[in-house]
Parts: structure tokens; C-alpha cells; sequence
């Protein structure tokens, strides 16, 4: 098998169509083998029939799984990672659309940079727009930035389009990585509900000695939801669940101020702003 990739969805219909057509064209374009894993959060939409729909008419390699409530992200997603076969593992979201030569890059650039525990593309709105997908080691005041500025920050972030570089971490919208960091890494913390799961998942990447590397030449539309800070600092339950996951971060870490100490021997691999 040559890829394993699990997405999660919830209330998912007017974007999952899009997302598992483009991974399937994706992988014929390659001639590469495929499972893809959807977990399903308890929608109430169409996601799970449009999800079986195109499993027919395709004969596509997907296996669903149903949940009849929202069991977070970690959970979740550990349901499709557990059962992955495929020598490179994708995690993407249901609103990321892949395309043949974002996947095709990102594996030969896992194939060739050994020490790589996982690649990233650059992100785009669908207008094509950047997208901020990678940062620094979260604090409470960087946290805060983001949830008030993340429009602004976007506008501000130059980014060199073909210059590959090691981050502190990627946000989940689509990671690669070979399935021997996936053994080595493990699952995702489930203690962590809903966020910050994909900061906790990259430091234990780093701290196994491999680096996440973003790799701007290549793009993947990400028609971003943002459901805890789509549109400034909003008080409700995604937003306390993101607050409490931050402190068990922090203290499962032992860090509150810099995550520098995570990225050890990262200077050769271009690593900036490693704050």
C-alpha cells in the first residue's frame, strides 16, 4: 500500500465530495494504491451518504467509520491512523482538496530527506490567498495574536515560494509522513479533545530527532472553517476546550515560554523565528 490517509468529518457535506474526488483522481494520476479512512463525528448532514456514494461509484478503497457524536479530533483520527498500512500516512481535513503534484513533491522529498519526519505544503484559501499553516511553538500571548489577528498576520507573512524549510510545527489540514515516524511517534494524545493536538503531535516528532519541513513549491487548497477563531477572540466551547488543551500542553511539555529546546540540531535545516 502506498498510502494511507485519514480524514475527519462532522457536518462535512459541502466539502467532502470535493475532498475524496481530488484524492482519488490524485492517486490514478500517480498509479499509486490507497486506503482512505473518513471518520465520521456524528453529522446530521449528508456527509455520510455522499461519503458511501462515492465509495460505489468509484469502487474506491475507503472504509467509514461512524460515531453518533463528536468524539474530537484525536480520538477520532486515531481510529483511521491505527489501521494504517500505507508506507506514507496522509492527515488531511475535509475541506483540503489534494491535487497529484502536491503528493507526488512531498514523497519525493520524504524519500530523499531521511531525517524529515513529516512535510508539509504551503496552504491556500480557494481564492488562492496564503494561508497561515505553520508557526512557532505556541504561548499564550502568541495563542492570542492568532485568535485576534490571524486575517492580518496572513497579510503580513512573506512567504519564499520555493524555499523548503524546517518549522516548529504545521497545522493538521494536511500532513505527510512515512509510516515508520507513525510507529515511532504513535497516536495522537487523546487527552487532548479537540486542540492543540497537531502542536503536541509535532514536538513528539521532534523529539524523536526528526524535523517537520514545510515545502512551499507545492500547494494544497484548504477552504479553511476555523471554527474557534474564524473571525476574532469568541467565547464558547471549541474556544475553552482549545484553553485547556494549551495548559495540557504546557505542563505535559514543560515549557510556557519558548519551545526552542524541542528542536536540537534543527539550525541546519534553515529553521527560523524558532521562538
Amino acid at each position: 500500500m502506498d498510502y494511507s490517509v485519514t480524514i475527519l468529518t462532522f457536518n462535512s457535506e459541502r466539502y467532502i465530495q470535493k475532498c475524496l474526488l481530488s484524492l482519488i483522481e490524485s492517486f490514478k494520476e500517480l498509479s499509486a494504491s490507497y486506503e482512505i479512512f473518513v471518520i465520521d463525528n456524528g453529522s446530521q448532514d449528508k456527509s455520510k451518504a455522499i461519503t458511501r456514494e462515492i465509495k460505489e461509484t468509484h469502487a474506491a478503497n475507503i472504509k467509514l467509520i461512524e460515531f453518533d457524536h463528536n468524539t474530537g479530533t484525536t480520538f477520532s483520527r486515531n481510529q483511521g491512523l491505527s489501521q494504517s498500512t500505507g508506507k506514507n500516512i496522509i492527515v488531511m481535513d475535509s475541506d483540503a482538496y489534494a491535487n497529484p503534484e502536491a503528493i507526488r513533491v512531498l514523497t519525493e522529498y520524504l524519500n530523499k530527506t531521511p531525517n524529515c519526519g513529516m512535510a508539509v505544503p504551503r496552504l491556500i484559501y480557494p481564492d488562492g490567498r496564503f494561508q497561515l499553516s505553520t508557526d512557532v511553538f505556541p504561548t499564550f500571548f502568541r495563542k492570542l495574536q492568532r485568535f485576534l489577528f490571524l486575517k492580518k498576520i496572513e497579510q503580513n507573512t512573506i512567504q519564499p515560494e520555493n524555499e523548503n524549510k524546517s518549522v516548529n510545527y504545521a497545522i493538521s489540514a494536511f500532513w505527510m509522513f512515512p509510516k515508520r515516524v507513525l510507529d515511532a511517534v504513535g497516536l495522537l494524545d487523546e487527552k487532548i479533545f479537540y486542540s492543540p493536538e497537531d502542536v503536541d503531535y509535532c514536538i513528539r516528532v521532534w523529539k524523536k530527532n526528526y524535523s517537520i519541513d514545510y515545502v512551499p513549491s507545492v500547494s494544497i487548497v484548504h477552504d479553511a472553517q476555523e471554527i474557534s477563531r474564524s473571525k476574532g477572540f469568541k467565547i464558547n466551547k471549541f474556544t475553552l476546550s482549545h484553553i485547556k488543551g494549551l495548559f495540557y500542553l504546557f505542563l505535559k511539555h514543560r515549557y510556557f515560554f519558548s519551545g526552542k529546546k524541542f528542536l536540537k540540531g534543527a539550525n541546519h535545516r534553515g529553521l527560523s523565528n524558532a521562538n
